[in-house]
């Protein structure tokens, strides 16, 4: 049962549990979230001037290229781009950066989260030897299926923050507005970003919208904790493996 102050809740959670430090002029911030090992997400903080300059400080992109996925095609280095202008973000001598005034930062530090996840679950698995990336198999295969939709859109939530989501597929004479987001490595804390994204989106959407996780079970099997989670805060979970099963209603 969603709550009407569930987002709320869950921001002043995340507040609770975000820890900061000083470190040689810059503001260490220990996030909430976890990475691909397990470790919290840190971003850094200073004062530029008039704004604040929020950094990954490169760790992100550092650790993908250190476990074997290589951003050294065009392909790839797009993907990136795309992904990162949705957020806001830009590279700066590969660090996600952004800027920021004191009345945009809790914006912008959203923003940033969510980049680092998005790009981290985006290349989740992803070797030099890897033809696709799991977005893409998506989009070829909602292309095969003359699913029409929308890619990369972003919603404004109930509590102001922006959230992306994959595809948009428009409603139609036989089904509602459906809305899908993509998630390449189905782990807890990639679940609870969908759900806050939705949670936080699905008032702002027409009341018969439909929620899609489309998750990647090529590697390895899904939880039933991560699927039994989405579906409790009516996220509907499509596992690759049963992509067929969803093409109709997709397409309709």
């Amino acid at each position: 049962m969603i709550t009407e102050n569930l987002v709320d809740q869950y921001y002043s959670w995340l507040k609770s549990k975000t820890t900061w430090r000083e470190i040689n002029g810059w503001t260490e911030i220990t996030t909430p979230y976890l990475d691909r090992h397990n470790d919290y997400i840190q971003i850094y903080l200073r004062q530029v001037g008039n704004e604040l300059e929020l950094t990954d400080d490169g760790e992100t992109l550092t650790d993908l290229v250190q476990s074997g996925c290589e951003l050294d095609t065009p392909r790839r280095k797009s993907l990136l781009h795309t992904t990162l202008n949705g957020f806001g973000m830009h590279l700066s001598e590969g660090a996600i950066t952004v800027k920021a005034k004191q009345e945009s930062f809790a914006m912008r530090k959203h923003n940033l989260i969510q980049a680092i996840l998005a790009v981290n679950d985006l290349f989740y698995l992803a070797r030099a030897s890897v033809e696709s990336f799991f977005f893409e198999d998506v989009a070829l295969w909602m292309d095969d299926g003359d699913i029409r939709y929308t890619q990369r859109v972003k919603f404004s939530g109930r509590t102001g923050y922006d959230h992306m989501f994959d595809f948009v597929v428009p409603k139609s004479k036989r089904e509602p507005e459906r809305i899908l987001r993509v998630v390449n490595n189905p782990a807890k804390d990639q679940a609870s970003a969908v759900i806050l994204s939705w949670v936080d989106t699905r008032e702002t959407r027409p009341s018969n919208s439909i929620a899609y996780a489309v998750l990647n079970d090529k590697e390895r099997s899904v939880s039933d904790g991560v699927v039994d989670a989405l579906k409790s805060y009516d996220i509907t979970p499509l596992l690759w493996s049963h992509r067929d099963d969803f093409r109709e209603r997709l397409a309709a």
